[in-house]
């Protein structure tokens, strides 16, 4: 009787804890799907609620998800990129912002798409994307001519509350 109840225990409490674990996993791994093909679509829409704000990104026609930012009153344009660690700015649009690194400031190496390259870390005191403000935020500036975009990396995406590809689009909620 007794292994009865404890069997009874243990069932109750797995189906209380194995649906709330298997969400938490879709959402985890909901942005490895960014990979999936679908058609180019319209400019990024911001929409704001009660409880959270989200911007819903659809794919360019490249079938990359394009946003725009601002940073310092500097609206800049920004590929979201998941496998970017931090945000990653090329030195002309920095510049147009104030940020003039030093050759001496280029210490940390980066991989890109083109090899390594040498990038100069930054702090940004503030960026904007949609209804989206993160403070404090981490990021690179890398020489002109080894980024064609600047990317929005993980310094800024890992934290929002969720980011997930749903339904062709990508969504970014804080």
């Amino acid at each position: 009787m007794r292994s009865v109840i404890v069997f009874a225990a243990l069932a109750f409490a797995s189906s209380v804890v194995v649906p709330r674990y298997a969400e938490r996993m879709r959402l985890q791994s909901a942005p490895v799907a960014l990979a999936a093909a679908q058609p180019a679509a319209a400019a990024p829409i911001a929409s704001a609620t009660a409880a959270s704000r989200s911007v819903v990104v659809p794919r360019d026609p490249r079938g990359h998800f394009q946003v725009d930012g601002v940073i310092d009153g500097v609206r800049l344009s920004f590929m979201v990129d998941t496998g970017a660690s931090v945000i990653a700015l090329t030195a002309g649009d920095a510049a147009r912002f104030g940020i003039h690194p030093a050759p001496s400031e280029f210490v940390a190496q980066v991989k890109t798409a083109n090899g390594i390259v040498n990038a100069a870390p930054i702090q940004l005191d503030m960026i904007e994307v949609g209804d989206l403000l993160m403070r404090d935020v981490a990021a690179v500036v890398l020489p002109d001519g080894a980024l064609s975009d600047n990317l929005l990396g993980l310094s800024f995406l890992s934290r929002l509350k969720r980011f997930e590809y749903d339904d062709g689009k990508l969504v970014l909620e804080q």
